[in-house]
């Protein structure tokens, strides 16, 4: 597989390339080094499993097709995570329609918050994290995609913006608006809380050991979507083949 190719030292772009001329591994090396993060951000901002594996997925498939059209107007783990949280908030948007509840099961919070975590994390932690999301979760689609990657995945603002493919002062308004609205949501649900003095979402989440489904097979090649830039190919999310 991948890691027997000798990746090590080949670039994200270089491997996209690869990819691009019939390499049968180089994607899959690509989605072994992005992979958690990709899941990280998914998670946060659908705020269940199942749909976040699948846009997951979704955005895998459509970066899949779409290599050819890369032109290396940003970094590869820009254009991947633009491709994820485009098919996020597709998936956010048609869940709305359902009015499903936002995070309220138990089980599912913990696995959410932090994945990676035993049982035994301390309970008052827990306990305002489940808070946290469950406030995250009445946030508008844009706020909450805005307030994730600047204040849980602890990206720059102006990695963000190229993210979501919008200029920094948009990014800093929705994560403004977005912080406005959360603090009497919080302040509110954290009533026994002892002070802390730290504002909702100021720490930075740790990365390492999230917990990510099994991964699928490489989608088998087809032909490619096209487009005429690395932003309007993402438009949308990703695709189901």
């Amino acid at each position: 597989m991948a890691e027997d190719a000798g990746y090590g030292g080949v670039s994200d772009k270089d491997l996209l390339a690869r990819h691009v001329e019939g390499d049968p591994d180089a994607f899959g090396e690509i989605v072994r080094r992005h992979r958690d993060r990709l899941w990280a951000v998914a998670l946060r901002t659908l705020g269940d499993r199942e749909e976040a594996a699948d846009a997951v997925q979704d955005a895998l498939v459509s970066a899949y097709r779409a290599a050819h059209t890369f032109r290396g107007q940003s970094a590869v783990t820009t254009w991947l995570h633009r491709i994820t949280v485009n098919a996020c908030l597709d998936r956010a948007r048609k869940a709305a329609s359902r009015k499903t509840a936002p995070v309220d099961d138990t089980e599912r919070l913990e696995q959410l918050l932090e994945p990676h975590e035993s049982a035994s994390a301390p309970a008052e932690r827990n306990d305002v994290q489940r808070q946290l999301f469950e406030a995250l979760g009445t946030l508008p689609h844009d706020q909450r995609a805005a307030l994730v990657l600047v204040d849980m995945q602890g990206y720059p603002v102006a990695e963000a913006a190229r993210i979501l493919d919008v200029p920094t002062g948009t990014v800093k308004s929705r994560c403004a608006r977005g912080r406005a609205r959360l603090l009497p949501l919080l302040t509110h649900l954290r009533p026994e809380s002892a002070g802390g003095g730290k504002e909702p979402g100021a720490g930075r989440n740790r990365m390492q050991g999230t917990s990510v489904p099994p991964a699928t097979e490489s989608p088998s090649r087809g032909p490619g979507d096209t487009g005429p830039s690395d932003s309007a190919v993402v438009k949308g999310g990703g695709g189901r083949a």
